[in-house]
């Protein structure tokens, strides 16, 4: 017999090393564009925070460390993960990881790349079918069908993308391996010290690859996390890049991958300015009836919701100040009371009118209430500065000039969205 083998009838022995469970963020802020009027100081400040804040600038690539103005704008202590830098160094010493991180994302490029050919297909289909004189009765049904076909690729995509991440963490164990844990000691320490986390814009995919290399989200114990742009997507279930009127012709939206799930059953659309045809009622009730029962809510500059962790830790989202949600019958609703307009010119005047009915409580996932909210006016004007979302400055919190998007790829069709970052590289 072994004699290290405990008898069944022995009690269990104490484990004197074991930590208590993580908990998970006590709230989550979600912002529009940071680029001109940062607010993310003023939506913490409403948390009342103390301390140091933990900051990733990963979307900002090899320029993340330009953080001096968020750090001013921030008024506290920063702590930058430098997640980009982290993950060059680790990709440099531990080569077996670099390839497999490598084959992994071609893997994911293709399934993109095929994904994109049937949804371009799906969706015409779907723009034909809506046209098409019939019965009142079939149309209709004509028209589920075609949405159902629509979100059933959808499905089928975003398994793919987690079978693909599920086969590449069983076979290559990131954590286990000895740079990767490292780091993750470092960043365990580092978020230890503060009590929020801050996720700028930038690349949404070398933001969620970096999260997902280190576990960034499993670190967490109770902390406030705010993203903002590329940073609030990732936060979501599902990353959906958009854009309905794309440098290369017509645009329509994609999934790109799951997403981190600290903000459960909403897809944000940043940047509805200069992203979205809120007054096209067709297209808004397409993306809305596609990703049902997950709520579609657009994100105008200087907007805010935070997620706030109830007593039973269900999520209620509360203080939204004028975010748009987009409704399966085509039509908007502003939840909150808009803030004031930018003190510059070029704004779109519908997404800053004045007035606007207030919500202060709906939880994630189910419709606000009948009539809290009005639609919002048709016919907005585009802002005179679109752009990427990278720093134009050392230390800005502002992209760099217009007309710096990278050109489309081959085969990536109407869903392409060279703001956002293509695809699932970096």
């Amino acid at each position: 017999m072994n004699p290290r083998a405990r008898k069944l009838s022995d009690p269990p022995r104490a484990r004197t090393s074991q930590k208590p469970p993580r908990r998970p963020p006590r709230a989550i802020v979600l912002l529009g564009n940071q680029r001109f009027d940062p607010t993310v100081k003023a939506a913490l400040d409403e948390l009342e925070l103390e301390g140091p804040i933990a900051t990733i600038t990963a979307g900002w690539q090899e320029r993340e460390s330009e953080d001096r103005e968020l750090t001013e704008h921030l008024g506290c202590r920063t702590f930058n993960l430098l997640l980009h830098r982290r993950a060059d160094e680790v990709f440099a010493h531990d080569r077996e990881l670099r390839a497999a991180h490598r084959k992994r994302q071609e893997t994911l490029r293709h399934k993109q790349d095929f994904y994109r050919i049937r949804l371009e297909h799906e969706l015409d289909a779907n723009q034909v079918i809506r046209q098409r004189r019939a019965p009142p009765e079939i149309l209709a049904e004509e028209k589920t069908a075609s949405i159902e076909a629509i979100r059933d690729l959808d499905r089928y995509h975003l398994a793919q993308c987690e079978r693909v991440h599920a086969e590449y963490e069983r076979e290559v164990r990131p954590f286990e391996r000895p740079h990767v844990a490292a780091h993750r000691r470092e960043l365990a320490d580092m978020l230890a010290q503060c009590n929020a986390l801050a996720i700028t814009g930038g690349h949404v995919a070398s933001i969620l690859n970096r999260m997902r290399l280190f576990g960034v989200a499993e670190l967490l114990d109770g902390h406030v996390v705010c993203g903002w742009s590329a940073g609030a997507m990732v936060l979501t279930d599902r990353v959906v890049l958009f854009h309905d009127s794309p440098p290369q012709g017509q645009g329509a939206a994609e999934v790109l991958d799951r997403g981190l799930g600290l903000a459960p059953g909403l897809v944000v659309l940043p940047h509805p300015e200069t992203r979205l045809k809120l007054h096209d009622d067709e297209r808004v009730g397409v993306i809305a009836r596609r990703f049902a029962p997950a709520r579609c809510l657009a994100f105008p500059e200087r907007r805010q919701i935070t997620l706030e962790r109830t007593h039973d830790e269900s999520l209620e989202l509360v203080r939204p100040t004028g975010i748009v949600e987009l409704a399966p019958d085509g039509t908007t609703a502003v939840h909150g009371i808009p803030p004031a307009p930018p003190s510059r010119p070029g704004i779109a005047a519908p997404f800053y009118a004045e007035g606007g009915s207030t919500l202060p409580v709906f939880e994630v996932g189910r419709p606000s209430s009948p009539g809290a909210a009005r639609p919002s006016s048709p016919g907005a004007a585009r802002p005179s500065s679109p752009g990427s979302l990278r720093p134009s400055s050392p230390g800005s919190l502002r992209p760099s000039s217009p007309g710096a998007a990278r050109p489309s790829t081959p085969g990536a069709g109407r869903g392409s969205d060279p703001g956002f970052g293509e695809g699932s590289s970096g």
